[in-house]
């Protein structure tokens, strides 16, 4: 029995992770939340012995302590952080409380004996990108947000645990995932709201500025299969999408889906975090997923599906 806990669980990519991880009877799941920024609803329905949550700051030592020390656990998702561009940018004080959730995991993981921690970083670590695709290894770190700095200081907190003490970690570099637990304050999720109920499509600047975009089963799926078959111990991975997209062509793609007769408006440029570009290099997701990622198109219309029973044909 494999024992885990997943900070965060009550997240966007925590809560798919979850959903995943009770499925198989080899796993016993603990949720740790603080449900300041997620909400149960992004839990699996509550039926005894599926998993267990606790609502605790991560950030909170002497609420987290208990916990870590209780459980036992063989495994540590560290999914809880403060996230979005636009509330990192407007709380960045909050950001950098979140060092101390990585310390503080990252502490009780070595003094309770976890065999892996898996930190949750992201994309914005890159920063403006200096070349593409971007790849951990070679492509230098270029990041000034406080949201972006934090995951960085929180990358070499797990390199620096793991030579100090022999913890073991993987870092996920997440890019853009969506899917239908995520919140209405990203560029999906946001679309697909304003467009359904005739509202206008926004966006900063002239829509030029590219992303990629990752389906939450995709990143499950590497996911699950990394923890399972033992793989990128103690080294860093992309999670994402190769494909770049304007924002623009992101909007128009989901008014054709929905057969929305929405406005497409253009709001000033953000001063600053909206990067030009973003591409990673994902040629070790590629390799363990062992298939082809799944299209924007197919991914949106997977969302209209399931969270608002929406019929997108073609």
């Amino acid at each position: 029995m494999k024992r885990i806990l997943v900070t965060g669980g009550a997240g966007n990519v925590g809560g798919a992770l979850v959903r995943a991880l009770i499925k198989d009877p080899g796993n016993s799941v603990c949720i740790v939340d603080s449900l300041v920024t997620s909400s149960l609803a992004k839990l699996p329905s509550r039926e005894p012995g599926r998993y267990e949550f606790i609502q605790a700051d991560v950030n909170n030592y002497s609420e987290l302590a208990p916990v870590m020390t209780a459980g036992k656990f063989d495994y540590v998702f560290h999914y809880a952080a403060l996230v979005g561009v636009q509330r990192t940018l407007q709380n960045p004080m909050r950001v950098l409380e979140d060092i101390e959730g990585i310390k503080n995991v990252l502490c009780l993981a070595r003094d309770t004996g976890v065999q892996r921690v898996f930190y949750s970083s992201s994309s914005e670590v890159y920063g403006e990108p200096v070349e593409f695709p971007q790849h951990e290894v070679t492509t230098p770190l270029n990041s000034r947000l406080p949201y972006a700095i934090v995951k960085n200081v929180g990358e070499a907190f797990c390199r620096t645990f793991q030579q100090e003490f022999g913890l073991n970690y993987t870092v996920f570099r997440l890019f853009n995932t969506y899917g239908p637990g995520q919140s209405s304050d990203f560029v999906i999720l946001k679309f697909i709201e304003a467009a359904l109920s005739g509202s206008d499509l926004t966006l900063f600047g002239d829509g030029r500025q590219t992303r990629t975009f990752c389906y939450i089963g995709d990143n499950i799926e590497v996911t699950e299969k990394i923890l399972n078959e033992e793989l990128c111990r103690n080294t860093v991975i992309n999670l994402g999408s190769d494909l770049e997209y304007p924002i623009l062509e992101v909007a128009r793609l989901v008014k054709e889906i929905t057969r929305s007769k929405s406005a497409i408006v253009h709001l000033p440029a953000l001063p600053e975090g909206d990067m030009t570009r973003r591409q990673p290099d994902i040629s070790k997701m590629r390799a363990i997923l062992g298939r082809e990622l799944t299209p924007l198109r197919v991914g949106i219309q997977k969302i209209l599906k399931c969270r608002f029973n929406f019929d997108a044909k073609g």
